[in-house]
């Protein structure tokens, strides 16, 4: 079986593409990068290490890759495909879109083989919007053929890949957990299903569930971090305050997870438990502001922190404690970040009330909207004092 992995980096080598070999996948890297590229052409294999006490890792062989700017082999590469998967970031898959649809094209020129396209990105309907960036490439006559033997079902990935400092480039350290759920529903009958990959119908819950609950805490300890001095996620979550302030909001999200979808109440209670639990992982050394970069992205209105803040609000809930992360989350200045940035530059042009509602979306009237100002302030008070 042959499976094309859009992103060689390291969710890509140490999460997918482990994965997809684990199940007898031949993988094919597709990337931009010319040195990963041209070392896993070379090599044919990279190891992955296990961040725990015994350091377990494994040797993934059988791969190789192409240069994502050599549209034609990429074309070449989905149309022989079994399986596409991407972790490239939600915002490139446009740029990998062009591809897809050529080999999309390529293919059912020559068979009705289903093939199925997954993006396993930090987004909700990641797959979804992948669809729509390859379909805007291809005609109304070939969107209609890909309708019945080409599959794009969202996916919920889970697990912490921080940047990596290795003599090898191929080299990637993971933590040990690790979560890679797949809407069975969006999938073509007869499908090969992935070891390790758990299959639902339903996969709303457990998109919302990771991202309030994973994606969430994660960028509360980095930008509270961040406010303190601190270097790591580690060191943040030495900190009781730290962990007290990512605990409440986990404890918010939490209560609005399981009034929304029924999950029992105690197994969720486990569940950020364990979430506290890998962001202090001592074998992981993961940097606050590779974690907390993209300020903007994580502020949009249906990303980690506005939309749970919003449906617990709907819900009579009051969000003070993910209002209290909205305001770290603004008060990101790493310089060398372009949305950090650009997000305070667009604190000075338009005032801190108007820059919210540019990019939240919550309107200045709003109750969410005053307690986000509230806590800017506190929190100013708090590093300057």
């Amino acid at each position: 079986m042959r499976a094309v992995h859009f992103g060689a980096g390291n969710i890509g080598r140490g999460f997918i593409g482990l994965l997809l070999s684990r199940s007898g996948y031949e993988v094919c890297f597709v990337d931009v990068n010319d040195t990963l590229v041209s070392l896993l052409q070379q090599r044919g294999e990279y190891t992955v290490a296990l961040a725990n006490e015994a350091q377990e890792a494994a040797v993934v062989r059988g791969v190789t890759a192409i240069n994502g700017k050599d549209l034609e082999r990429v074309a070449e590469a989905v149309a022989n495909a079994d399986l596409v998967t991407t972790a490239v970031g939600v915002s490139i898959l446009k740029h990998i879109a062009e591809g897809i649809a050529k080999g999309i094209e390529q293919r059912l020129s020559r068979s009705n083989a289903p093939l199925h396209i997954i993006a396993c990105e930090n987004a909700i309907g990641g797959s979804t919007q992948l669809k729509e960036h390859v379909y805007s490439h291809l005609s109304g006559e070939m969107r209609s053929k890909a309708d019945q033997y080409t599959a794009f079902p969202d996916a919920a990935v889970d697990r912490i890949v921080p940047i990596q400092h290795h003599e090898d480039p191929l080299h990637v350290t993971v933590e040990p957990f690790y979560e890679w759920v797949v809407d069975r529903s969006g999938m073509i009958e007869g499908f090969t299903e992935i070891q390790g990959v758990h299959y639902v119908d339903e996969l709303t819950p457990y998109i919302e569930r990771k991202l309030f609950t994973v994606n969430t805490g994660h960028c509360c300890a980095a930008y509270l971090g961040y406010l303190q001095g601190f270097q790591t996620i580690q060191e943040a979550m030495a900190d009781q305050g730290i962990t007290a302030q990512v605990r409440q909001v986990l404890e918010e999200t939490g209560e609005l997870l399981v009034k929304k979808y029924a999950f029992d109440s105690q197994e969720h209670k486990n569940y950020i438990h364990k979430i506290l639990d890998r962001f202090r992982n001592p074998y992981l050394t993961d940097e606050v502001i590779r974690v907390g970069r993209s300020p903007i992205r994580k502020l949009s209105p249906n990303d980690r922190l506005v939309r749970p803040a919003l449906q617990a609000f709907e819900l009579g809930m009051t969000p003070n404690h993910l209002a209290r992360a909205m305001a770290a989350a603004l008060l990101f200045d790493h310089t060398e970040d372009p949305e950090a940035v650009e997000l305070q530059s667009t604190i000075q042009a338009m005032g801190l009330g108007r820059a919210v509602t540019h990019y939240t979306g919550i309107p200045e009237n709003h109750p969410v909207h005053g307690l986000i100002l509230e806590h800017v302030h506190q929190l100013k008070q708090q590093v300057h004092s």
